[in-house]
């Protein structure tokens, strides 16, 4: 699609409808976290999937019952974040100080920072019950291999100490900070995000990957959402089988000489379609201020920092 016909559908998104969910399928969303939705709380959005997942949103739910049942369960949640190259100094600091401010507040957290080199890592203050673990990684040659190598080394960890501290897990982008409460309503099996420029667009239009020698192809019939690689999460078991497949798929188009459009992300949408996700989070919880006003964004939990990718990818 061309820049002047993209600016043009961008600015006619607005008036696309989001879909509702259907009467007959609300009494079955609720969870263990968020307890029943309140689905009439939101009825300008789509607040469930065909699957008869939830669409968290503002307002669907109640944070004080969830808050109660991660304490009741004793949970640990660990945070993966990965601060390759210049991405530590630019915007490490600002991640970690953002997410002891509204990550979890009152649950035991764990961080585990990934980074080519843990001497850089910035001394934290830490809150009662919440630890910061760096791990050493591999400074790759391209910016593009150092996301595609995300998964294997997500996996590997998953399989070692990560996953036997942790009973869920997220693994977020660093170039993004925390600025509302982002509490336990979030935790699920499977935690997929939809990805805040593109949730309003039909599924033909999504930045699929289309090569069919792709393992991360899919056809123009597939597909359900557009899921951003920046967020997403989920039980230890769950994230070994994601990651497994992601690594899984990339080495295969290695193998055959191709490399999937967006990378690790569109094979994150490739497992995304094959095992849907048991919840999946509205782009309130992933947002970016460049798109601009929308009224459906209540209260952002991240926004993005500006993309300055000649200073951090060189």
């Amino acid at each position: 699609m061309s820049l002047p016909v993209c600016r043009a559908y961008r600015s006619l998104e607005v008036f696309l409808p989001m879909g509702i969910c259907p009467w007959a399928t609300m009494p079955l969303l609720r969870d263990n976290f968020t307890g029943a939705l309140r689905h009439w709380a939101r009825p300008e959005v789509l607040t469930c999937t065909s699957w008869a997942a939830p669409i968290i949103w503002d307002g669907t739910f109640d944070p004080h019952v969830a808050e109660q049942e991660a304490r009741r369960q004793n949970l640990t949640i660990g945070l993966t974040v990965f601060a390759v190259g210049r991405y530590l100094e630019k915007y490490l600091e600002h991640f970690l100080d953002s997410a002891e401010q509204y990550f979890m507040v009152g649950q035991s957290v764990t961080y585990y920072v990934f980074t080519d080199r843990p001497e850089a890592v910035p001394y934290m203050a830490l809150g009662q019950g919440r630890l910061l673990r760096v791990e050493r990684v591999q400074q790759e040659n391209r910016w593009q291999d150092v996301s595609m190598a995300r998964m294997h080394t997500l996996h590997e960890a998953l399989g070692g100490q990560l996953g036997q501290e942790a009973d869920y897990v997220f693994c977020l982008d660093v170039d993004q900070h925390f600025t509302s409460n982002f509490g336990p309503e979030t935790l699920a099996d499977l935690v997929a995000q939809l990805h805040a420029w593109h949730y309003h667009w039909p599924r033909w239009l999504l930045p699929y990957e289309r090569d069919k020698r792709s393992a991360a192809a899919l056809s123009f019939g597939e597909g359900d959402f557009y899921y951003h690689a920046a967020l997403f999460g989920g039980s230890v078991a769950a994230l070994r089988k994601l990651t497994a497949h992601c690594a899984l798929g990339q080495q295969l188009d290695r193998e055959r000489g191709v490399e999937a459009i967006w990378h690790d992300e569109s094979h994150l949408n490739k497992f995304f379609w094959l095992y849907k996700p048991t919840k999946v989070l509205s782009p309130e919880f992933c947002w970016d201020l460049l798109i601009g006003w929308r009224t459906e964004i209540h209260s952002p939990r991240l926004l993005w920092e500006p993309k300055e990718y000649a200073l951090v990818r060189n």
